[in-house]
């Protein structure tokens, strides 16, 4: 491994993991994730190619949880929770 990609990615996951922790707004935060799943795709094109099938079945997971958070921070509508 160890090549463009798989540094591209780490450096990518890394950028995304700041924007969420940072908590700068949730528009932030569904970008975070938008990037969170390029990198998904670029470890499952480096583990199917390397023939490390491990990271790409952990990052074909990955790729729906963070799809799931780039609608659910940039789709859906911010819900206000009830009043008591």
């Amino acid at each position: 491994m160890e090549g463009m990609v798989e540094w591209a990615a780490s450096i990518g996951a890394m950028i995304a993991a700041g924007l969420i922790a940072a908590d700068i707004g949730r528009r932030m935060t569904g970008y975070a994730f938008v990037l969170f799943c390029i990198v998904s795709v670029m470890w499952i094109y480096s583990g199917l190619t390397s023939d490390a099938m491990p990271i790409a079945v952990m990052n074909g997971v990955l790729l729906l949880i963070n799809a799931w958070g780039v609608y659910r921070y940039l789709f859906r509508e911010e819900r206000m929770p009830k009043a008591c």
